[in-house]
């Protein structure tokens, strides 16, 4: 990671430990903070499978997202609200930072508060995070949870229809936005595997919008990669 950090002159720190695992922290050309964790004695939900393609050998290359990172002066309200509402564990503390799991845990199912105090509020620009998706079944479940965070009096949107999926959007603390999504029906309801990423598909409500959308996207490749082709 280091010496292809340092070949593509990314500004990164030393190699770390925090909660067990080897990290390595680095920014993007945005100013935003982002970090390397490795997997080596990483237990719980699986990492996904490396892009077959890519540059960088399977042994380094990256098979996964997580833990995400919190960073906030409302600590208190916001372990709260994760813990009894959302259904984490709090596994263990390092200093400022506090280790959250859901379920089988992992680096995969894993938040990390950074609690900062008297930290100004952030704003949105570019390389900023919008909000922090969680994962649930269908609209059954997404029901639940509509229902089960009204209950607990927190402001949030309710049923949003994405068409690809459902979510529901709140504030657990001010500033911060979580969303919960569907799993399903998914990005294969308006273009087969095979065509998938070829073109530019749109839900429903945005077909108007198309021009506009299309007249903003920076060009890039999207001819599909095939068996014995980089």
């Amino acid at each position: 990671g280091i010496n292809r950090f340092d070949t593509y002159r990314v500004h990164h720190d030393a190699i770390d430990d925090l909660f067990g695992a080897k990290i390595l922290r680095f920014h993007d050309f945005d100013g935003q903070q982002y970090q390397l964790i490795s997997d080596e004695h990483n237990h719980g939900v699986p990492a996904g499978t490396p892009w077959r393609h890519s540059t960088v050998d399977s042994q380094f290359a990256i098979g996964g997202l997580g833990p995400a990172y919190i960073t906030t002066d409302h600590y208190d309200e916001l372990v709260g609200v994760m813990t009894d509402l959302l259904g984490f564990k709090q596994i263990a503390k390092d200093g400022q930072y506090t280790l959250l799991e859901l379920n089988d845990g992992g680096h995969g199912a894993q938040v990390i508060i950074d609690y900062q105090r008297l930290i100004p509020a952030a704003y949105q620009g570019f390389g900023g995070v919008h909000h922090l998706a969680f994962r649930t079944d269908d609209r059954d479940s997404l029901q639940h949870w509509i229902e089960k965070i009204g209950a607990a009096g927190l402001n949030s949107s309710g049923f949003v229809d994405r068409f690809y999926f459902a979510s529901e959007y709140f504030r657990p603390i001010p500033d911060i936005l979580f969303e919960i999504a569907t799993d399903g029906p998914g990005f294969l309801l308006d273009e087969t595997y095979e065509e998938a990423g070829v073109h530019l598909e749109l839900p429903p409500f945005l077909e108007d919008q198309r021009e506009a959308i299309e007249r903003n996207l920076v060009p890039f490749n999207t001819e599909p990669q095939t068996a014995g082709k980089a």
